[in-house]
């Protein structure tokens, strides 16, 4: 079981959360700068507490260094994810 979204990442934000879609993507906040992978660490800590599931259980699959970003998530269904996203 596992789930697959697009994220979009702004890091240097006020704080770190949910900020709706952008089309088929979810947007993400995160306080974390983009520098040394601190923003991709931080959306990865962020989703993993969201979701309930290990941060080990999130992988971003692209766009290490875009802000557009396709992440695996396991342990979660695809509908599950999209409804804890939307909330």
């Amino acid at each position: 079981m596992s789930a697959r979204i697009s994220v979009k990442v702004h890091p240097r934000a006020k704080r770190t959360g949910s900020a709706g879609k952008l089309g088929d993507a979810f947007k993400i906040d995160v306080a974390a700068p983009a520098e040394g992978g601190r923003a991709n660490e931080a959306c990865v800590a962020y989703l993993a507490e969201l979701l309930g599931v290990p941060p080990a259980g999130i992988r971003i699959r692209t766009g290490l260094t875009s802000r557009l970003k396709a992440i695996e998530i396991d342990g979660i269904t695809q509908g599950a994810a999209e409804e804890k996203l939307t909330r």
